[in-house]
């Protein structure tokens, strides 16, 4: 029997899906299981670590049983990044992982950030890269360092659990803070200031190495075939780009989830604050990335917090919302909104920004406010844009979109004409796991190489043209809302003393 088929795994921040790829790019089964967070206070939020493996295992399970099993090449592997958990010499967790969206380590970031640990690692200071929560559990819980065996990403803990290797690759490792990216490998300096050594974290292999074979003892209850074997891909960023086949200079992917994330190739080293830097996907290269803290997430507070004009049976509060939008005039008739519902990433890492409309009157109604919202993503994203333009010198060229936002026609439209370029939506919507898939097909020779790989199994949905007269009234507005976040900056700070 050929094995035409690959699995890409996405063990993301609530749940594990396992996609069953064709050489082509196409998805003939799926399996998906859920799983929680624990907000044990304000801004600390923790994960049961096994519960990766029981989601991932019946995710696996469930999806292997649609196909014949005997075609599948292998298992690709992504997850979501900076998550962590500390294991005890028995391989059991010594307390809850903490998550990317942890922001307890806060003063760690104000003591130990600093231009140095940015030029190693890629990450200007700021409170989501494990290292400083390490930093913290040093100070605050100096047993749980002491007693800790292994500190492993997500990937790591699954490339475990699938075939009993400590080992996970550069790209799904960095994102801890804990690599230095121009050599891909730990830097010790920054171990030690962990309290760790090499001997506690897994093996680097480059992403889409073979990591392993599935153990025996696994096979039969997953359908599977001993010795399977097992690669290491991506974090879930880097995996969404090479799932949109970014991977080479001059495309950006735009991933328009619950926060927005857009990246960029780069084949050689750079840091700077209007980007972080990650390892890319294909080995030896980079992604460049910006974050906006809000996407989605807004539009779902709107529609929940503020509500709708008017309910219409039906139609969900998104579409009711959007319809009305979409009779508004692009600039929401003067009203901006500044997209900081949970503080400012790129390139101003600020934890104290907030969200606001600016502008408001009495002639304002919610489908301004709705607009506003949607503009305003748009409007960060055009900053943000550019601003790895102007560090990198290098013109991108081609928007490609993906996420729960790029279902919204009127949303596409605006970044097109906001940013004044096409904006072309993926085919496949799971991203980040055909990106686990493609790492799968190129590892095992169902393709040449990992950028054929890329080319064969992506494409293009639908595409969004700029209308470049819309564009040029959004270039007024532009100069408009740059000016917001620098004008209130102070304000912010200030908020932020009362709250506390």
């Amino acid at each position: 029997m050929t094995k035409d088929l690959v699995i890409g795994i996405d063990c993301s921040t609530t749940a594990a899906k396992a996609v069953v790829w064709d050489a082509g790019g196409r998805a003939v089964a799926v399996g998906r299981r859920g799983y929680g967070l624990n907000h044990v206070r304000s801004g600390w939020v923790e994960q049961h670590a096994p519960d990766w493996w029981t989601a991932t295992s019946e995710a696996l399970a469930e999806a292997v049983a649609k196909v014949d099993a005997s075609r599948i090449a292998g298992i690709g592997i992504t997850h979501q990044r900076e998550t962590f958990v500390c294991l005890d010499a028995a391989e059991e967790p010594i307390r809850p992982a903490i998550t990317w969206m942890d922001v307890r380590a806060t003063d760690e970031v104000n003591a130990f950030g600093s231009p140095e640990v940015h030029r190693i690692t890629g990450k200007p200071p700021n409170p989501t890269p494990a290292w400083y929560k390490l930093l913290w559990l040093k100070t605050h819980e100096p047993d749980t360092i002491a007693r800790t065996a292994h500190v492993v990403d997500v990937a790591g803990y699954l490339v475990h659990k699938l075939t009993g290797e400590w080992a996970t690759s550069w790209a799904c490792a960095d994102p801890l803070g804990l690599v230095d990216l121009a050599r891909f490998d730990y830097d010790d300096g920054l171990l030690e200031m962990a309290g760790l050594s090499r001997g506690q974290v897994s093996r680097l292999l480059a992403p889409g190495a073979i990591a392993g074979g599935l153990l025996p003892s696994l096979a039969a209850r997953l359908g599977l075939p001993a010795g399977l074997p097992v690669v290491i891909g991506a974090g879930d960023g880097q995996s969404a780009g090479l799932g949109c086949n970014v991977t080479r200079p001059g495309r950006a992917y735009l991933n328009l989830g619950t926060g927005t994330v857009s990246g960029v190739h780069a084949d050689r080293y750079s840091h700077d604050t209007a980007y972080r830097t990650m390892g890319g996907p294909v080995p030896g290269s980079y992604i460049l990335e910006t974050f906006i803290g809000g996407g989605t997430q807004n539009v779902v507070w709107f529609a929940t917090q503020i509500g709708v004009p008017q309910d219409v049976p039906g139609k969900s509060p998104e579409q009711i919302l959007e319809e009305a939008a979409a009779t508004i005039p692009p600039g929401a008739g003067g009203l901006l909104c500044l997209p900081y519902w949970t503080g400012a990433m790129t390139p101003y890492w600020d934890g104290h920004a907030r969200g606001a409309f600016v502008g408001l009157s009495g002639l304002h109604g919610k489908a301004h406010m709705y607009r506003a919202v949607l503009e305003g993503i748009a409007l960060e994203q055009r900053f943000l844009t550019s601003g790895v333009e102007a560090a990198t010198g290098t013109p991108i060229e081609e928007i490609l979109m993906l996420g729960g936002g790029s279902r919204s026609p009127l949303w596409c439209q605006i970044i097109a004409d906001v940013l004044g370029r096409s904006v072309k939506v993926v085919r496949e919507q799971e991203s980040t796991a055909l990106g686990a898939g493609i790492h799968v097909a190129a590892a095992l020779n169902l393709h040449a190489d990992l950028r054929t790989a890329a080319d064969a199994m992506t494409g293009i949905d639908r595409i969004y043209e700029p209308d470049l007269a819309v564009h040029h009234r959004y270039a007024g507005i532009f100069a408009a809302y740059r000016g917001i976040y620098p004008g209130l900056k102070s304000t912010f700070q200030l908020a932020a003393e009362i709250e506390s």
